[in-house]
């Protein structure tokens, strides 16, 4: 037997005697939650059993109170107790199948035997040994594994830096307790593991590979000390992964005193958030609050308007002709998207300070109890001194003594007499309940014929004028959107807006008419609004991540910056992804966080395309130079030429079905707007069965897709056809990022159909890179 083998074999052995221990630590834990859980139902069942209710005076009351939280804090501890017991009982579940995918041998400075460090998903302590069998990938130690070859190493401790020398770096590949391959490496990450990782076919959602992040993905898993944290990476880097991999890390890190829900992911869509929404529960830690940046403000706006979506936009972008109107909206867009628009909104509430506010008047049943222009005398009487936000709740106080006053006066109107002959038995009996529970009256006061009216008359007034009182407290007599047109207008006094800015102004207005708001004005109009309302920040969370960060406005991420004050900031993006019109870019985020410790990560190898597919995309782009393929072969891009659209759906299902033949389970035909996503579903009918993704989807499945290329963003597929890359479909220097966006999601085959000329994007690659085909 060799060296090697002896080796492998001592290594099973080890696996072995790991798997028995967490079998019976697992045993134990398995009853350990059952009895707990028995006693939590037992808890809440008795509850009340348990607890000496007794008000008949201020001590029983006090010890009432005290018997409740002595109650609720038991039930509390034991419910804490099950609940860790159960998360620590899933992690041996994982722990049994594969209870770790590395090994280094660390000689401390000083001493003179190494320390052998196994790494897993979890840590893993044996009672019996005294010891940690399996380290969890996050431990301090672990950065070993990550960040160094064999030779000197460190890594930072709690409370100091331990130095030492890295003896062996060893890396496994265990299935269902079996080692199916271990090999030695003196490098970070062994080709031999990643080529087995990324050889397999894209699976239904995201998976969090920690055995494989790279030195350059540890940087940004383990970062603690920015407050900025920007991310630029090309397709395929392994930027999502590594930002999915720092949350766990940082939930680990900081697991006393951070949750989930202080963490806030925004994605580009939905049907992202559905393919990622695996990796953190696979590594034991709860998800995440996710959401897109669309529906943060749907919820911020209301029901007012009906807001367009980013990607209706887009659409309107790329399938609008290059008129007058197109031309007059990019202008808007561009212009909203700026912090010189910020900054003349700013202005604006600055001069509202003494002038211009407008409010609504207050009505009931057709009357004006108090109309707009009282209500801006009180608003302007008050210190200009104060705040808008302050002024306006001095206002709102003022507002409801006097509708408390109108109320009251109310009692007297006739139509309070005729309601009150009407009620039917259902609103009386909730009436009179009420009043039983206020304790207004005894059971014999409705004897009395005039004490029953008075009440009445009480009630039926008070439930008329609550929606006035919910109307003032909800600050919904201050008239934002008259003001917010009276801004667009003032602004052009301004001078630092567009020449055809009249007409940007009427574009929007008339949206505003019909009820409709373009998504280049949802950022500046709730800005503005939060602005004279008073920020709705939420101090609580504590790490904001915004994925394709490219596609934000440096308007958008100021905006978002008010919203979550106390933050520290992941970003991630790639500049040659960049979909949508702004002004700015990556490189101009970090201005602004101006005080704020920053760092910006460049990852420029791609992971996720074989090498013929990264050589092929990087040529797609001016200065695509700087990226680095990894070494994985496979296929080159198949470039096919085809004479008409007609012959283009034939071609493309047979393309397809070569695809599943060879074992591809997710296939994506991708299109360059929904417009031709759809013509393309109703083309190929009946021959194929797919999914047609639009903006509402909200899943990520195996199988055949026909996408857009805007929802295709973050997303990988074994195989990729793109639908049509003729000179007709991306004709404008603009849809280039589009383009490479859109060839950047093939994992392993990458076929280009085009009816007619080829886009000239594909004219600078270079003839060796691709097959060519004509049909």
């Amino acid at each position: 037997m060799s060296n090697w083998e002896l080796e492998l074999q001592n290594e099973q052995e080890r696996v072995d005697t790991v798997i028995e221990k967490v079998e019976a630590e697992q045993q134990k834990l398995g009853e350990q939650v059952g009895s707990v859980r028995t006693e939590i139902v037992s808890i809440r069942k008795d509850f009340w059993d348990d607890v000496t209710v007794n008000l008949d005076n201020e001590d029983e009351a006090i010890e009432t109170a005290a018997s409740m939280r002595q109650q609720a804090e038991v039930l509390s501890e034991r419910e804490r107790t099950h609940r860790q017991a159960y998360n620590q009982h899933k992690l041996l579940m994982k722990l049994k199948e594969n209870p770790y995918f590395g090994r280094i041998d660390f000689v401390e400075q000083g001493d003179q035997a190494a320390e052998q460090v196994y790494l897993g998903i979890g840590s893993f302590y044996d009672k019996e040994s005294e010891q940690f069998l399996i380290y969890d990938w996050r431990a301090p130690i672990s950065s070993l594994y990550y960040d160094y070859s064999i030779g000197p190493a460190q890594y930072q401790a709690p409370t100091s830096t331990i130095t030492g020398e890295l003896a062996l770096k060893r890396q496994f590949v265990i299935r269902s307790g079996q080692i199916r391959s271990m090999f030695d490496t003196g490098i970070t990450i062994g080709d031999e593991l990643l080529q087995q990782v990324l050889g397999r076919n894209a699976s239904d959602q995201m998976k969090s590979i920690v055995a494989t992040i790279q030195r350059e993905q540890n940087l940004i898993i383990r970062n603690e000390k920015s407050k900025l944290l920007l991310v630029q990476g090309t397709a395929g880097s392994g930027k999502t992964s590594a930002a999915l991999q720092r949350v766990a890390f940082l939930l680990y890190q900081n697991r006393e005193t951070l949750t989930a829900d202080q963490i806030i992911l925004f994605s580009p869509n939905q049907m992202f958030n559905s393919y990622v929404a695996n990796v953190l529960p696979e590594l034991g830690e709860e998800n995440m609050q996710q959401t897109t940046f669309q529906q943060y403000i749907e919820h911020m706006i209301g029901k007012k308007y009906k807001l367009e979506n980013p990607f209706d936009q887009l659409e309107y972008l790329l399938t609008a002709g290059q008129d007058e109107a197109f031309r007059i909206r990019m202008d808007g867009i561009m212009y909203k998207s700026s912090l010189r628009f910020m900054q003349t909104i700013d202005q604006f509430v600055e001069r509202l300070r003494y002038e211009g506010m407008i409010f609504r008047s207050l009505k009931f049943k057709g009357r004006v109890l108090i109309d707009a222009e009282a209500i801006s005398s009180y608003f302007y009487s008050l210190s200009p001194k104060q705040s808008i936000p302050n002024r306006l709740q001095d206002v709102t106080s003022w507002l409801i003594r006097e509708l408390k006053k109108l109320e009251k006066r109310e009692l007297q109107e006739d139509w309070v007499e005729q309601e009150i002959q009407f009620l039917d038995k259902e609103e009386y009996d909730k009436f009179y309940k009420k009043l039983m529970s206020n304790k207004q009256f005894s059971e014999d006061t409705f004897d009395d014929f005039d004490r029953e009216q008075k009440l009445l008359a009480q009630y039926v007034v008070r439930q008329h004028f609550k929606p006035l009182f919910r109307r003032v407290r909800s600050l919904a007599y201050i008239h934002v959107a008259s003001m917010y047109k009276e801004l667009l207008a003032w602004a052009a006094t301004q001078g630092d807006v567009p020449q055809n800015w009249p007409s940007i102004c009427e574009q929007a207005l008339a949206r505003m008419d019909e009820k409709q708001m373009a998504y280049e004005d949802a950022t500046p109009y709730l800005y503005f609004k939060e602005l004279l309302e008073g920020f709705k920040s939420n101090k609580l969370v504590r790490y904001v991540f915004i994925d394709e960060a490219q596609d934000y406005s440096p308007f958008q991420i100021a905006f978002i910056k008010q919203l979550f004050p106390r933050a520290r900031w992941t970003m991630l993006g790639d500049g040659n992804q960049t979909i949508f019109p702004h002004e700015g870019g990556l490189t101009d985020i970090s201005t602004l966080f101006p005080d704020d410790t920053q760092e910006t990560i460049r990852l420029y190898r791609s992971y996720r395309s074989t090498r013929p597919i990264v050589e092929y995309t990087k040529q797609l782009l001016p200065d695509g130079e700087a990226i680095e393929a990894f070494n994985r072969d496979g296929s080159k891009p198949l470039v096919v030429s085809v004479e008409s659209e007609e012959a283009l759906t034939g071609a493309i299902v047979e393309q397809v079905k070569a695809f599943e033949a060879d074992g591809h389970q997710t296939i994506a035909i991708i299109c360059k707007t929904v417009q031709e996503a759809r013509a393309a579903a109703e083309r190929i009918g009946d021959r194929l069965p797919f999914r047609l993704v639009e903006k509402e989807s909200s899943s990520y499945s195996k199988g055949l897709v026909i996408i857009p290329t805007y929802l295709a963003k973050g997303i990988e597929f074994d195989a990729v056809v793109i639908y049509n890359a003729s000179a007709e479909q991306f004709n404008d220097e603009g849809e280039r990022n589009l383009f490479y966006t859109a060839c950047t999601r093939a994992m392993h085959e990458l076929t280009i159909f085009h009816a007619g000329e080829p886009t000239a994007f594909m004219q600078g690659v270079s003839q060796e890179l691709f097959e060519v085909k004509s049909l």
